[in-house]
């Protein structure tokens, strides 16, 4: 073989693992897009008013897939090394400065459990985004999925926003659902990112939550610059013209 396709041959290879590595970290057009933004997680109680917009945000899927630890991780900062189940559902406040605009995430933690089923369904209503996480060793919490995507789009709009979450990245060794498998599946059902995580170690978890809060705002900017775009004047009902003739008196 020549020196010239040898080395033809290393840079394809490099190009490869350059590609693959980006995959992994969850790069894409969108996100390079959002690189636009001055972004950042601000540590503020929940109970701070002094915000410009608030979004209804539920996470779901599989109890034990670390939902809670997911939330506790964004607006605590912190991980509780220890399995607390759920019951019915915690609300947690999550406040994001994009730009000048301080934007509220308001995170329904719902619980993973069948015998709240029922209960948790009506957590769904009017929801802007819907956050499902599996559990990259757990196969059953990323088949499942299938079953909670039909309960969330019963119970609110079929257009609802999904974003997918491959959780405990840091459990690498016990892995039972592939990068490739949950990618693949993000696309065939029309999510609009997918993450792997690790609530442990805060891995990709404040990048996640940045990447949801811009594509809720920039909805909401599109959506405000369709209504201003609108000729309101011909939605109005037309004018009744009444006939004001007075009736003739009978005889």
């Amino acid at each position: 073989m020549k020196n010239e396709d040898i080395k033809k041959d290393n840079q394809n290879d490099d190009n490869n693992k350059n590609e693959n590595n980006d995959l992994k970290t969850n790069d894409n057009p969108k996100v390079d897009k959002k690189k636009n933004y001055e972004a950042e997680i601000l540590n503020f109680g929940k109970d701070y008013s002094d915000f410009d917009l608030n979004f209804k945000v539920v996470v779901i899927g599989n109890s034990g897939v670390g939902k809670t630890c997911i939330t506790n991780r964004a607006t605590k900062n912190e991980f509780i090394d220890k399995y607390v189940t759920t019951i019915g559902m915690e609300i947690f406040s999550l406040f994001i400065k994009l730009n000048k605009k301080i934007l509220k995430l308001q995170l329904w933690d719902t619980c993973g459990q069948e015998v709240y089923r029922s209960l948790i369904t009506s957590f769904y209503r009017n929801c802007s985004l819907a956050i499902l996480v599996y559990s990259i060793d757990q196969k059953d919490s990323f088949q499942n999925l299938d079953l909670w995507i039909k309960e969330l789009k019963l119970n609110n709009s079929p257009d609802t926003k999904l974003v997918l979450v491959g959780n405990k990245l840091d459990l690498e060794n016990q892995r039972e659902v592939s990068f490739e498998e949950g990618k693949k599946f993000s696309n065939d059902y029309g999510f609009i990112d997918f993450f792997e995580t690790s609530a442990k170690t805060g891995e990709n978890i404040n990048k996640m939550f940045i990447n949801i809060a811009i594509e809720l705002y920039e909805e909401f900017l599109t959506y405000n610059d369709k209504i201003s775009k609108t000729d309101f004047k011909k939605l109005r009902p037309q004018k009744v013209i009444v006939n004001k003739r007075r009736r003739k008196k009978c005889c």
